[in-house]
């Protein structure tokens, strides 16, 4: 066996070029707090601070250098005082101040809310008490307060400050401070997120335990057995212009008129996320709703989610890619799944529509030839034929486990379904086949991934190593009995020639059929092969490129890749590579990054705008001929030939191609003389010809 440590050897790139070579999709995240500025809208969320169009909902402006935002407020000057968890950043255009406890009067670093008085004094909620600034002077209150944790702050008309903390509502005013929790009132929680004063001057008050109405002398107190709360932890409170209570709950949204109750959650509206925890209303009367997974704004009757970023990832972890016959990219992700079109992005997770119930997780993504995606989650296996959904679990049919780690087709269709701790299934649209370590060759019910070569062999990629099943025969290939450098192998990839490339945890291994090769890598998380043959292979350590000699490495200290950890890696008929990382997805072509048809076109005039079908030649002919064809998309085309009866003669082609112009032979010695037709199909578009056998 032959061993081959790389790390002396790789070329290391001096110089790289940012544009056009790199573009990153940064995922969504969970939104946290907002605020309205004229047509704008500002957005917190778990990583980042956003600034979308309120009327189109686009994104304009992404600060990502200021983490998790957990409160914003903007002052009569344009000021955004924003509250994060390394202290107050102060911004108004490219200026920005960041108070923290080194240079302010600030208890903590970690800001939970940010209010500000009609004199101009900032009004500052921390993990550690609330501190006041009236722009010169700092002033920190530490005790007193019923618990450390200021999570709100209001101010009524009176200049008094209401606080939400831990352990109650305190009540700040110019002598005396109050203390209201479950001891001494009808507060039903002492953990308090959210403080909201009506018209009437009420304080609506959102806790642990439910909703409370304080009117200055009486307790009113809403929950889940009482009223149309659904959740009983209230985490946001907002009240439009006709004076309804919005109530973010745990458990999704209520909406109030004093009387009724309209409630929206996951299961029966397009709402992202379950926990409610912020609500703001713009000045064109829509209210925009942020929850743990995203952002909706509700416009009297629909609820639509909007990205909080430049994509439609719903979450950081990239899990899972796939390309489809017309090239969009489908991409798998810990809270979900998104198709990109190129221009376009669709989210989809199980909170608001199609995937399986807690069956966020994506891990698998493969496509029939009918175009259907199949979709393999934590919770099942769903069927995605574009407009509706069918959902496959151990309990609705033969399908062995929930689950799904991998999943691949046939040649003859057959649906092949890795499991992880619960083996093989196969499925032929009917009938469910299981297969397991006592009825099969399986090594390991640990499977991280299936493919399926040219000759219709079966490759299983498990925690113990590959076992090849051919229909009839197992064959193992673990640690112990053949050149794998290590024993848990989790990705796996087939080269053109039929080569095997292997990534294990401890290296890379190659396998010609009889010959071991290992390359020393840390970590190979996934394996992709373009075009020209180069090795695309994702590692703990960044992203490594081979072209059979030479060895290429790219992070973020010398790229424009996202992150080191390269778990998801895909090369598109473009010549794309799509990288996904723990931070984001970054997409990478050394001749610049193209997206879509229309970008393809204008670099490369020679690829073709629209379908097309050649006459053959020549023609007549006797007995081979030549058809051309061209297609502007990457798809499954079909080439048939059929007599004058409109017989089926033969099937030429029935098979995924790429974008661009095609050419093969007919070889017709088997026909007799006479006029047939040739048609093809690649999606929808059709066309035929006539062709002339003359023997």
């Amino acid at each position: 066996m032959k061993f081959f440590r790389i790390l002396s050897a790789i070329l290391f790139l001096s110089s790289f070029c940012y544009g056009q070579q790199w573009v990153t999709f940064y995922p969504n995240a969970g939104v946290t707090c907002q605020a309205v500025e004229g047509q704008y809208l500002w957005v917190g969320t778990t990583q980042y601070l956003s600034k979308l169009n309120d009327v189109s909902g686009k994104v304009v402006e992404i600060k990502r250098d200021l983490g998790a935002i957990h409160a914003i407020s903007i002052d009569q000057q344009g000021n955004k005082w924003v509250g994060t968890e390394n202290g107050v950043a102060v911004f108004n255009g490219n200026s920005k101040t960041l108070y923290t406890p080194s240079n302010s009067g600030l208890p903590d670093t970690y800001i939970y809310s940010v209010a500000i008085d009609q004199q101009g004094n900032k009004w500052v909620g921390t993990r550690r008490g609330f501190a006041k600034f009236d722009g010169k002077n700092w002033t920190a209150y530490l005790n007193g307060l019923p618990g450390y944790n200021v999570f709100s702050i209001t101010i009524d008309q009176q200049g008094n400050k209401w606080l939400g903390t831990d352990g109650g509502v305190a009540i700040i005013g110019e002598q005396n401070w109050t203390v209201y929790n479950t001891r001494n009132s009808g507060l039903p929680g002492n953990m308090v997120r959210s403080i909201v004063i009506d018209q009437l001057g009420n304080k609506w008050i959102g806790t642990n335990g439910g909703l409370a109405k304080f009117d200055g002398n009486n307790w009113t107190v809403y929950n889940t057995g009482n009223s149309g709360l659904p959740g009983s932890t209230v985490y946001s409170i907002a009240i439009d212009q006709q004076g309804y209570k919005w109530i973010g709950t745990d458990n999704g949204l209520a909406i109030s008129d004093g009387q009724n109750w309209s409630v929206y959650t996951t299961a029966n509206s397009r709402l992202p996320g379950p926990r409610v925890t912020s609500i703001v209303m713009d000045g064109l009367g829509n209210n925009w709703i942020g929850t743990s997974v995203g952002l909706s704004k509700f416009d009297g009757k629909n609820l639509t989610y909007y990205p909080t970023s430049n994509s439609g990832l719903p979450s950081d972890g990239s899990v899972s890619m796939a390309i489809d016959h017309k090239g969009n990219k489908w991409f798998g992700a810990t809270w979900g799944l998104a198709i990109f079109d190129g221009k376009n992005w669709t989210t989809y997770t199980s909170y608001n529509i199609g995937l399986p119930p807690m069956g966020s997780v994506v891990h698998s993504i493969a496509f029939d030839l009918q175009g259907n995606a199949w979709i393999g989650t934590l919770a099942g296996l769903a069927k995605f034929d574009g407009q509706n959904w069918t959902i496959y679990n151990h309990a609705n049919s033969g399908l062995p486990f929930d689950n799904v780690s991998s999943i691949a087709f046939d040649q003859q269709g057959n649906l092949w379904i890795g499991a992880w701790g619960s083996g093989l299934a196969k499925f032929d649209g009917q009938n469910w086949t299981v297969y397991n370590t006592s009825n099969s060759g399986l090594q390991d019910l640990n499977i991280y991934s299936i493919v399926i070569d040219k000759q219709g062999i079966k490759w299983i990629v498990t925690d113990m190593g590959i076992t090849k099943f051919d229909g009839k025969n197992w064959t193992s290939y673990t640690h112990a009995n053949s050149g794998l450098p290590y024993p848990y192998v989790y990705s796996f990839a087939i080269d053109d020639q039929g080569i095997l490339w292997i990534g294990t945890s401890g290296g890379l291994a190659k396998f010609d059929g009889k010959n071991w090769t290992s390359y020393d890598l840390p970590n190979v998380l996934e394996i992709a092969i373009d075009k020209s043959g180069n090795k695309w292979i994702g590692t703990g350590n960044g992203l490594f490129k081979f072209d059979g000699k030479n060895w290429t490495t790219y992070g973020p200290s010398n790229s424009g890749l996202a992150g080191y950890w390269v778990s998801v890696v895909a090369v598109d008929s473009l010549g794309n590579k799509w990288i996904g990382t723990g931070n984001a997805l970054s997409v990478f072509r050394e001749e610049g990054v193209i997206l879509t048809v229309t970008d393809v076109n204008k670099e490369n005039p020679s690829m073709p705008g629209s379908f097309s079908l050649a006459q053959n030649y020549p023609n007549p002919f006797n007995p081979s001929t030549t058809i051309n064809y061209s297609i502007p998309e990457s798809r499954i085309v079909t080439l048939k030939v059929y007599d004058l009866l409109g017989k089926e003669v033969t099937t030429l082609l029935n098979e995924y191609k790429e974008a661009g112009n095609h050419s093969l032979q007919f070889n017709a010695s088997h026909l007799p003389s006479g006029v047939y037709i040739y048609t093809i199909q690649a999606g929808e578009s059709r066309d035929s010809k006539k062709l002339v056998l003359i023997k």
